[in-house]
């Protein structure tokens, strides 16, 4: 088996997102329970390296290895091919290859496109190791559009409010300016500190956000009518009051889930996913012609259920140290 159960090639020595310190590291993406620092040698995509770095400083690791994307990789007698995973901008599904095996590990991933990320490429291979964040029959996100069509009209109804949109820094951000500026809205967006760096990269690296402003240190009436873009627990804090009567959204995935949304005071809440819905993941299953499929980082259970009934060859993973969220509902 090229791969094991804690995601170590062991041919090469490396790990796959490793969630502690190792000489060698194929880092899938930047979100924080993927990529972290400490590692020897870091491979990873051009992009995620300069969010590593922007993140944990310019020696998170001892060296830095880019490899672009579609680009194979040989060390010793196997080849490692990064494709794109759409879930942030870098972000990369891992092909293993070796004496015609094919193992692909997806690392957290989404299938609709997204301005702010390279899109999402199928790679057919025998063994899948796939993500099930969103992993239950439940789960079905409408599109993103719809979404932004709800935050915008809500901002007509009431120009007399400031619209907090909660959202994670690295990726959902930068996702959901993207998707204002596709539906129409070409005034300033107003950011909090924590979102700045980030979106400042999106920029370096090519991605276009239009202009943006601090919002802190705006006179209060000046904001009504506006949109700020912050971490989902400044919307809930002090900070949240220098706006006028803010109207409290967020942006993801499990804001499906009624329950969730009532406990993060959220007004307004946008579902608003960068990873596969239920549909998705099963639709990647067959595409992908894996006759076995490992699922990790959610709920597997349910997914690896219906790979069974499918005749597929299933087992979770459970690897400590992912969050069940996938970056969906943290907060940094």
């Amino acid at each position: 088996m090229l791969l094991d159960r804690n995601l170590h090639i062991r041919a090469i020595e490396a790990f796959i997102d490793p969630s502690t310190p190792k000489e060698r590291a194929i880092i899938t993406h930047g979100h924080a329970d993927h990529a972290r620092s400490g590692h020897g040698s870091v491979l990873a995509t051009p992009d995620t390296i300069a969010i590593m770095k922007v993140r944990y400083g310019e020696d998170c690791a001892g060296r830095f290895e880019a490899l672009d994307f579609g680009v194979p990789l040989a060390i010793d007698d196997l080849t490692i091919t990064f494709f794109p995973a759409g879930h942030v901008l870098g972000s990369a599904q891992v092909l293993i290859e070796k004496d015609g095996q094919r193992v692909v590990v997806t690392g957290d991933y989404k299938r609709l496109p997204d301005r702010t990320s390279q899109l999402y490429e199928l790679v057919e291979c025998d063994l899948l190791v796939t993500e099930a964040t969103f992993g239950l029959p439940v789960f079905q996100h409408p599109h993103p559009s719809v979404e932004i069509g709800r935050l915008l009209k809500s901002v007509a109804d009431q120009p007399e409010r400031c619209h907090m949109v909660g959202c994670y820094a690295l990726g959902k951000a930068q996702r959901v300016i993207g998707l204002l500026r596709d539906a129409g809205w070409d005034r300033p967006i107003y950011l909090h500190g924590a979102m700045i760096r980030l979106c400042e990269l999106y920029e370096e690296r090519g991605v276009p956000l239009g202009t943006l402003i601090p919002a802190t240190g705006m006179p209060k009436a000046a904001m009504a009518g506006q949109i700020v873009i912050a971490p989902p627990a400044a919307i809930r804090d002090r900070w949240s009051r220098r706006f006028p009567d803010p109207v409290t959204c967020q942006a993801s995935g499990w804001m499906s889930v009624k329950q969730r949304a009532r406990q993060a005071l959220v007004e307004l809440p946008l579902v608003i996913s960068d990873h596969c819905d239920w549909g998705e993941l099963q639709q990647t299953i067959h595409e992908t012609r894996a006759e076995t499929v490992w699922v990790t980082h959610g709920r597997e259970d349910a997914l690896v259920y219906w790979c069974r009934t499918q005749g597929l060859q299933a087992e979770p993973l459970n690897i400590q140290g992912f969050e069940d969220d996938g970056g969906e509902g943290a907060e940094e």
